[in-house]
């Protein structure tokens, strides 16, 4: 094909090519070998022998407890970021999209929570939520008379680490939806209203089924996000406290790999890992394209 296309240079096109190739190859494709590899060895303490031991890092895996408990956390956070965090996205988008007076400084204002890191988010909601000096403690205090100390109860800390996650996406969510609101075409918006219909009704009948791309290809960037992306959030506010009530699966690999220097066993939870997000986002990417609506 490169031949056809520039026939006086043959070699070009692959010489453009070879870049990129070679960082994917070096950064991605040989790390994931070597880690696969890795899974089936054991590391001496110290790291200087290790042992072939087959399956039992897997085996190991899905008879530990905290592994189990890891994988219903990262469940449970991944459902609150997703849901949650779509819905009230879709909310504002729509608010911000009427013709209301500054308009484009709402638009723009949303924004800037995705471009904060994710290490900055967590300092920010870790000071809002201290619970000795924190704003949302003292109102709650005012309000209620009830200390809240989410530092000492697992619930409550996976639930204000699961909503610092999502207003942490919260930005990047809104922008892809106001470019699909703003890509519904106007016709059918007034034939649907001429027709009786009512902003209810015109919503989930017309407004909805066109944002269904977009909604598909968020749902994919948000499961990424809830799985690799919030180490940094986590790792800021609770390190995966307390008593392991916030320690995701790519929190728990981090600390078994780098804390514990478990290679081998965190190496198994990598390739878990990779296979578990693979798989749903083959099974995803399938049935959503397929019932999405792509006609304008």
């Amino acid at each position: 094909m490169g031949g056809e296309r520039f026939p006086e240079h043959k070699i070009l096109p692959y010489l453009l090519v070879f870049p990129s190739v070679a960082v994917i190859i070096v950064f991605l494709v040989v790390p994931f070998i070597q880690s696969v590899r890795a899974s089936f060895y054991r590391t001496s303490i110290f790291g200087t022998k290790t042992f072939f031991v087959g399956f039992q890092n897997y085996i190991r895996l899905f008879s530990s407890p905290d592994y189990l408990h890891s994988i219903l956390i990262t469940l449970a956070f991944s459902a609150f970021v997703i849901i949650v965090g779509l819905s009230l996205s879709l909310l504002i988008a729509l608010a911000v999209n009427q013709k209301i007076h500054g308009q484009g400084f709402y638009q723009v204002a949303f924004i800037w929570t995705y471009a904060l890191s994710p290490a900055v988010a967590g300092t920010i909601w870790a000071l809002l939520f201290a619970p000795a000096t924190g704003l949302i403690p003292y109102i709650v205090f005012r309000l209620s008379h009830y200390r809240l100390n989410w530092m000492t109860n697992g619930q409550i800390a996976l639930l204000v680490v699961s909503a610092a996650a999502t207003w942490k996406m919260l930005g990047y969510n809104i922008v892809f939806y106001i470019a699909g609101l703003q890509n519904v075409p106007r016709e059918l918006l007034e034939a649907a209203r001429v027709d009786g219909a009512g902003p209810w009704r015109t919503f989930w009948v017309v407004t909805f089924p066109l944002l269904s791309p977009t909604t598909t290809f968020l749902i994919f960037v948000n499961v990424l996000y809830a799985f690799f992306q919030v180490f940094g959030l986590i790792d800021i506010m609770t390190q995966g406290g307390p008593g392991n009530s916030t320690e995701i699966l790519v929190y728990k690999l981090y600390r078994d790999g780098f804390v514990h220097f478990n290679t081998g066993y965190a190496s198994a939870q990598s390739f878990v890992l990779f296979l578990a997000i693979a798989t749903f986002a083959a099974i995803q990417l399938k049935v959503s394209t397929r019932k999405a609506v792509y006609a304008r």
